[in-house]
């Protein structure tokens, strides 16, 4: 059944999940607050809050409005993701780690009303946002189903010049009698 061939995916979210709060526990509870602390020259852990999405965006919708989004992202994720192929192992994972983090922005969210981002790349002169590991999840699952996409697309389209049914309509090749 297919519920079955999701079931590695489903745990790879649940992992995601996990790894994601355990490591917003200790931000939480070890790392002061908005004082960057260097781990390489261009990268820091910097303990901040965010209340909108990426970037801040949406905050005005509240905390509530952005459950309400981050609910409607999860279970489109599971839509998509039971719409995939058994075979088609890179997509369901980026499909698991998109809806592992986006769920652990929702706890975020449902328990605190922000999100704990504390990863922050810089320079001297410049610095990205600041994001945390359920963001980071979410970006690598994206860029996993379009990689999926992309090859799949290609391969899908071989397949069907080269496969059985890519005879004329009337099913009989050039060769029929």
């Amino acid at each position: 059944m297919k519920f079955r061939s999701l079931m590695p995916y489903g745990l790879l979210a649940f992992v995601a999940i996990l790894v994601d709060q355990w490591v917003k526990h200790l931000v939480e509870t070890g790392l002061p607050w908005q004082r960057m602390v260097e781990i390489l020259p261009f990268l820091a852990l910097y303990r901040t809050y965010n209340t909108g999405i990426a970037f801040s965006m949406l905050a005005f919708l509240g905390a509530n409005g952005l459950i309400l989004v981050s609910l409607v992202v999860a279970a489109f994720m599971l839509y998509l993701a039971a719409r995939t192929r058994t075979e088609q192992v890179v997509a369901r994972t980026g499909f698991a780690l998109i809806f592992g983090g986006a769920v652990g922005n929702l706890i975020d969210r449902a328990v605190y009303g922000h999100v704990i981002d504390y990863i922050l790349f810089h320079t001297p002169v410049w610095s990205f946002a600041v994001f945390n590991l359920a963001d980071t999840f979410i970006t690598l699952g994206a860029g996993l189903v379009i990689l999926d996409e992309f090859v799949g697309v290609g391969q899908r389209a071989g397949s069907s010049r080269n496969g059985p049914d890519s005879r004329p309509a009337g099913g009989k090749g050039k060769d029929a009698g």
